[in-house]
């Protein structure tokens, strides 16, 4: 019934010896044949023991080979359940809650079994989710009856804490369909995306496709259980220029207004020439940001110099972790401006030369939508014991102010642009709802040099645009059908942000110019409908 071998059998019974936590040197007690065992071979195993014929069982057998025989039967096969973590949602946001194992260890000579967090929250909050197993020490007589119980010296089992998620499964959701049709539609090697309300910092969506199911991660590769929005970093491309347009802004080096000479889409700097995709001769800074001039942002960050570029980039939050509460944040990389080549000063304001991880370019984003308050990504709301008292709640933390408020509002003129039919996303754009963001497709590093064929497409946005109740971030690396952000990761950005819309009730800001579409009419109904899926999930 347990599919295993005679020879496997015989290997497993044969006595085996260790040592335990006093030095001892001790047998094993019993064996451990396999784990989880279903319920119903558990008991076709215990009814056929439970029968189980014996050589001498035709013969008159003492009192004291009876009793062997009916212990033979009973006990010498014997289950034992400990628990486990099962996630009823399946894959659902996979990666921010992680996954949980089963742990042996030993407490007064016994073996126990533990439930440990192996990835994401479940191993960051590990030690608050853990419960602590009782114990009770009695004394027994000659015959292993317990005649006394030292109760000063039991210990009364606690259950672990329920960890309460910023994550809105709704809206965990809402995401996680619309990254599957883009996989599906442009086959990327992945899809990203995060949803972020901008004035808190709290995740309300987080998802990375491939992805996997913790109730058996063992069955997926591991590149489908990395979180590729903390682990992996890319060249953000062309969303950097908010940190070199804000800074510059910010220190009063340019005006909105101020005309830089686009040169014609070709302009030669430290031994390079630099391209845009299309012919520009001159652009306003705002039309720089509106059509994603990277000679336009060169020349912004050749004016505002090294040190003050670099100040900037740090300032967003680039170069160093978050801080998300999860298992795996890397730095990404900013090097130092002793590190910079020649061509560098020009290079970044573009979004090449450097690499971010996906969660600081929208917590970046978020930060001109905040007011220019760059804010500590929240995961975690609260935790609650089984009665659902909060022992602990968390707010909302402010990093810094990176650029000034004044300094944020005249960024997000120049970014509603990008979602103007003049800009490069129109395809961005949701009607009734003000759209702020920004394009991105920067070419992938192969070998050394940037390959012609492989790119990194995002969008990154927020709405309403003066009124910021959500900052959406849409990444596909390696695209194959369309690689530009404005094709492939706009219309992604454009669906998350209607339906989430819709679910979370987000007043529109201009009805009367882009009426709402039935379809995503804000109604009491639907709004109810919304709330009410989420309390069920």
């Amino acid at each position: 019934l347990l599919k295993m071998s005679e020879s496997e059998l015989y290997q497993e019974l044969l006595p085996k010896t260790r040592v335990n936590a006093k030095g001892e040197i001790i047998t094993n007690a019993f064996v451990r044949l396999q784990k989880r065992v279903p319920a119903e071979t558990w008991e076709r195993i215990d009814s056929i023991m439970s029968k189980l014929p014996l050589r001498n069982d035709g013969k008159k057998l003492s009192s004291t080979e009876r009793a062997f025989n009916n212990a033979l039967r009973q006990k010498a096969i014997f289950a034992e359940n400990y628990p486990m973590r099962v996630y009823p949602n399946q894959s659902l946001a996979a990666h921010v809650i992680g996954f949980a194992g089963t742990q042996e260890r030993e407490l007064d000579g016994h073996l126990i079994h533990q439930i440990t967090g192996r990835d994401g929250i479940e191993l960051t909050l590990n030690s608050k989710l853990s419960g602590v197993p009782g114990r009770r020490l009695t004394e027994t007589d000659v015959r292993g009856r317990e005649v006394i119980s030292l109760r000063d010296q039991d210990v009364e089992p606690r259950d672990g804490l329920n960890v309460v998620l910023t994550i809105d499964s709704v809206v965990q959701h809402i995401l996680e369909s619309a990254l599957a049709d883009a996989m599906e539609k442009h086959t990327p090697a992945s899809a990203c995306g995060i949803v972020v309300r901008p004035k808190t910092g709290e995740i309300l969506a987080m998802a990375t496709l491939p992805n996997f199911d913790p109730n058996n991660p063992g069955a997926y590769p591991a590149a489908a259980r990395r979180n590729r929005v903390i682990s992996d970093i890319i060249e953000p491309g062309s969303t950097f220029k908010i940190v070199v347009v804000s800074g510059a802004l910010n220190d009063n080096i340019v005006r909105l207004d101020e005309v830089f000479n686009c040169e014609n889409g070709h302009f030669p700097f430290g031994g390079h020439i630099l391209h845009d995709d299309h012919n520009f001769d001159s652009l306003s800074v705002k039309n720089i940001i509106a059509k994603s001039s990277n000679i336009g942002a060169a020349k912004i960050g050749i004016k505002m110099g090294e040190d003050e570029l670099h100040r900037y980039i740090t300032r967003f939050g680039f170069g160093e972790r978050t801080g998300v509460p999860l298992p795996g944040e890397v730095n990404g990389i900013v090097h130092p401006v002793d590190k910079w080549s020649k061509i560098s000063i020009a290079q970044i304001p573009m979004g090449q030369g450097i690499a971010v991880t996906r969660l600081q370019l929208v917590m970046a984003m978020s930060a001109i939508a905040n007011g220019g308050w760059l804010m500590r990504p929240m995961l975690v709301d609260r935790l609650q014991d089984n009665n659902g008292n909060i022992v602990a709640k968390y707010s909302p933390q402010r990093v810094r102010q990176v650029v000034s408020e004044r300094s944020a509002d005249l960024l997000t003129e120049a970014l509603k642009g990008v979602v103007s039919r003049e800009g490069t996303a129109p395809n961005a754009a949701i009607n009734g709802y003000t759209v702020a963001g920004k394009t991105g497709t920067a070419q992938k590093v192969e070998n050394g040099t940037y390959a012609h064929d492989k790119f990194v497409a995002s969008f990154i946005g927020f709405f309403p645009a003066d009124n910021p109740e959500l900052c959406i971030g849409i990444i596909l690396d390696d695209p194959k059908e369309g690689h530009y952000g404005s094709q492939v990761s706009a219309p992604v950005f454009k669906e998350v942000a209607e339906r989430c819309a819709s679910y979370l009730n987000i007043p529109p800001d201009d009805p009367e110019k882009n009426p709402v579409p039935e379809t995503i009419a804000k109604t009491d109904d639907n709004y109810a409908a919304g709330r009410q899926l989420r309390h069920n999930d």
